[in-house]
């Protein structure tokens, strides 16, 4: 089954539009931990597949991917705020990727933690929203300190 890589990239860009009109995040989660997967595009230094935890924008979407290894999983809310500055700080410094919007056949967009996050920044400008942060001064900070990072 071969899912369009512009229907991916769609699907990636409803994501950000949606979780920051909504400011929640969804993720799947057992007793174990979250749902995790392995990259099709990147390899570690090892040439294994990176890592990658899988996150939705809608609840619903989220529960359609509740099947085969992850049949035992809920879906679970999650805080903007938290998702960027723990999560997605978090899996940078882990090396992990982020997934977004899968779908129930595993194809849905690979994205960096910390590009994800300037993505986020920029759609919450756009729309004129800030966050309260624990570890930031705002949405400004958390930019600047993610650009120093990427430099």
């Amino acid at each position: 089954m071969f899912q369009n890589h512009i229907t991916v990239k769609n699907r990636h860009k409803k994501f950000i539009k949606t979780v920051c009109e909504t400011e929640i995040v969804y993720g799947l989660k057992n007793k174990d931990g979250f749902a995790t997967s392995s990259s099709v595009h990147y390899d570690d230094e090892n040439g294994e597949p990176v890592g990658m935890i899988c996150f939705w924008s809608e609840k619903a979407r989220a529960k359609s991917c509740i099947k085969d290894g992850w049949k035992n999983y809920e879906p679970t809310e999650i805080p903007i705020s938290e998702f960027m500055e723990n999560w997605c700080v978090g899996m940078e410094n882990d090396g992990l990727l982020i997934g977004t919007q899968f779908d129930q056949n595993m194809f849905g967009f690979e994205a960096e933690p910390l590009e994800l996050i300037i993505d986020l920044l920029a759609e919450l400008k756009s729309i004129g929203k800030d966050l309260n942060f624990r570890k930031f001064n705002g949405i400004k900070d958390l930019e600047t300190q993610v650009k120093e990072v990427m430099e």
